[in-house]
């Protein structure tokens, strides 16, 4: 049987809730994800909630009622509460009204096996949420292995991120590393590295892309530095025929991405 939580005042609330903080994160070791959706995303991926939040109305779910017995087998917690209260935790006016606590895993860029995957993704100091889960997404649509976020990015288990990724959070392999020991790993191994850069007049259709392909993308507003898109194997633009002189940095990606991806459909 779950336990009902009802008051605001209850620990477990207010150390959910300040899980919605980047220091409480780090603290804590865990982070937030809602929706069933994802939820299920976790499941199928092998990753269960510490504990899981819902309302009395949704309890009878066959999808709930899976989850939270799953969770609980693992030693996690289901917990029945309020729409109130789903509200306080998530910061949504509309919460889900399903709410798992995840521990948060491990992002070493030593634990990547390049083997295991023809595409990676690498995004270098993004800032925004919303582009880092529409990566994530993106990265599970071309089966890539998944993301590398290098130097100061967002962080990945942010509320936001994890809802914009629909579960892609929990399929993808995410790393984090600065630039010289993410280089210092690359060149160690097979793969090419291929930045997105303005700075340059080869059409992102014209080179062979082999297998691993790394894809790089810069900053949103500033793009790549000078010297990491030097660094790069080869650079690439992405012909632009409006008024606008780039595209945003996911669709950027999913472009590349299905580029590489058809390119090894046709052999």
């Amino acid at each position: 049987m779950p336990r009902v939580i009802t008051a605001f005042s209850n620990p477990l609330v207010k150390r959910v809730r300040a899980l919605r903080d980047k220091k409480h994160r780090r603290d804590e070791g865990m982070f937030l994800a809602e929706g069933l959706r994802i939820l299920a995303e976790a499941e199928a991926a092998g990753r269960l909630p510490r504990y899981i939040f819902h309302t009395a109305d949704t309890a009878g779910h066959p999808l709930v009622r899976r989850l939270s017995a799953a969770a609980e087998t693992a030693g996690g917690e289901a917990i029945e509460t309020d729409r109130d209260i789903l509200h306080k935790l998530s910061g949504k006016d509309n919460p889900q009204t399903v709410l798992g606590v995840y521990d948060e895993f491990a992002t070493d860029l030593g634990a990547v096996d390049r083997s295991r995957a023809d595409i990676w993704l690498v995004a270098q100091s993004l800032r925004d949420p919303g582009n880092l889960g529409t990566i994530l997404r993106t990265g599970d649509a071309v089966g890539a292995g998944g993301l590398i976020l290098i130097d100061d990015c967002v962080d990945p288990f942010s509320v936001e991120a994890v809802r914009a990724s629909m579960g892609a959070l929990f399929t993808q392999q995410v790393a984090r590393a600065r630039w010289p020991d993410f280089l210092s790993w690359l060149r160690a191994g097979e793969g090419l590295l291929v930045g997105l850069s303005l700075d340059t007049s080869e059409d992102y259709q014209a080179p062979r892309y082999p297998r691993p392909t790394f894809l790089l993308v810069g900053n949103e507003a500033q793009g790549l530095p000078a010297d990491y898109a030097a660094a790069c194997d080869v650079r690439v633009k992405i012909p632009m025929q409006g008024a606008a002189d780039s595209l945003n940095a996911a669709v950027a990606t999913a472009v590349m991405a299905y580029e590489v991806l058809n390119q090894h459909r046709r052999g």
